[in-house]
């Protein structure tokens, strides 16, 4: 075979390897010297170029897992030496994003009135929004106050003195913070003073007696014994005695005595005594005597020793039959001292002594024990019926009543 058909042999060899392997490689067609075998010789143009073909893929192949892994490798023992080299400086950025500890802080100030003088022994008290346990102190005698190691955050102060009105303050401490609080002014407080009056039980009837001695029928009657005020305080001696020596001595008392005197002479009543002004006079002298003693011993003597009201207490309220019965009732009983009702012995024994001190200065044919006792049921019918006027007529009629009185139905 000629050398110019081996070298178009190996050039088909090479396209067919081409083809099937799908490698790509440049072939030179320069000649290379190729050392020697010991049984033939190789020609460059033959063997030379495959064997480099072939160490140049070998190369290639070794070349390509090592670049495969090379990266693998630093990354690998870069990552384990990064970890330790770069710990500081991750440590050193996540410590400048961490706060600082809080820090507690301070608070002070001074507590002043509107004058401006300080307000020595205030209480102020610090407390906190979360909850914790609150602060509190007194100001000195120069009004100021101090908390120490007060936790950072919203703060409010309370104040409260003596004479003064409460004062809230708030405020917000920052860490490790020294705040000198603004001077605090107390107001003064507004002082409401109620004042009281009370009476006791025996002023309480004395006033009350004020008013029943200013109650006249018609402008000019004294009617002292009656009571408009249901729950009335009761009387003690002094009083007692002292309503019926106003009533025997008022000068209405006098004139209607004086009236009675003159109708008993027209009539010719009591006859043992004349006529003429003697016979008047001993009339009129009769006539008074019996109010006194009656008015003294039935009103002031008796109900003072046996603890009884001697007035006449005015109901106003109920049906008509109710006020009735009370009123003709009263005749018989009166209230105790204490309050409750009993049976009137001051006003039946009153009488009955009053009409035997009568026999005493009456003619002898109006006089004795008969008489006495048949004065004395007429008495308590009087009575009966002067209640009923009381309780129905006499109110309108009277003046000076006190406002608190049950109104007339």
């Amino acid at each position: 075979m000629t050398l110019a058909q081996r070298g178009a042999r190996q050039q088909k060899l090479a396209g067919s390897q081409r083809e099937g392997c799908k490698i790509v490689s440049v072939i030179s067609t320069r000649y290379v010297p190729c050392r020697k075998s010991p049984g033939r010789i190789l020609r460059a143009s033959s063997l030379c170029p495959a064997i480099a073909i072939w160490l140049s893929l070998v190369a290639w192949l070794c070349a390509v897992p090592a670049q495969a892994q090379s990266p693998q490798a630093p990354s690998t023992g870069g990552s384990e030496l990064g970890q330790f080299a770069t710990s500081p400086h991750e440590g050193s950025s996540a410590s400048a994003q961490l706060p600082d500890p809080p820090v507690p802080g301070t608070v002070h100030g001074t507590v002043v009135d509107p004058n401006g003088t300080a307000v020595a022994g205030a209480r102020v008290k610090l407390a906190r929004q979360d909850q914790s346990p609150s602060q509190e102190t007194q100001a000195g005698d120069d009004g100021q106050y101090s908390f120490a190691n007060v936790a950072p955050g919203p703060f409010q102060l309370s104040i409260v003195a003596e004479g003064f009105a409460t004062r809230t303050a708030s405020g917000v401490l920052h860490s490790g913070e020294n705040i000198a609080f603004p001077q605090i002014t107390l107001a003064l407080t507004t002082e409401v003073t109620e004042v009281r009056v009370e009476f006791t039980p025996v002023e309480l009837a004395q006033e009350q007696i004020k008013d029943e001695e200013k109650q006249r029928v018609l402008g000019f009657i004294p009617n002292f014994y009656v009571s408009y005020i249901p729950n009335a305080a009761p009387l003690n001696t002094r009083q007692k005695f002292e309503l019926a020596w106003k009533s025997t001595l008022d000068p209405v008392t006098f004139g209607i005595t004086g009236a009675i005197a003159g109708i008993q002479q027209a009539n010719n009543q009591f006859s043992g005594y004349g006529q003429g002004a003697q016979g008047y006079a001993k009339r009129y002298g009769a006539s008074y005597a019996d109010v006194v003693t009656n008015t003294f011993i039935a009103g002031a003597i008796l109900p003072s020793l046996l603890k009884q009201d001697p007035r006449y207490f005015y109901k106003g309220s109920g049906s008509k039959r109710s006020r009735a019965f009370y009123a003709i009732a009263n005749s018989v009983i009166c209230k105790g001292d204490n309050g409750h009702w009993q049976a009137n012995y001051s006003g039946i024994i009153g009488g009955l002594v009053a009409g035997g001190i009568s026999n005493l200065y009456y003619p002898a044919n109006d006089r004795g024990a008969g008489l006495t006792f048949e004065n004395e049921a007429i008495g308590i019918a009087g009575t009966a019926a002067a209640n009923l006027l009381q309780e129905f007529v006499i109110r309108k009629l009277s003046s000076h009543v006190p406002s608190n009185a049950p109104a007339t139905p």
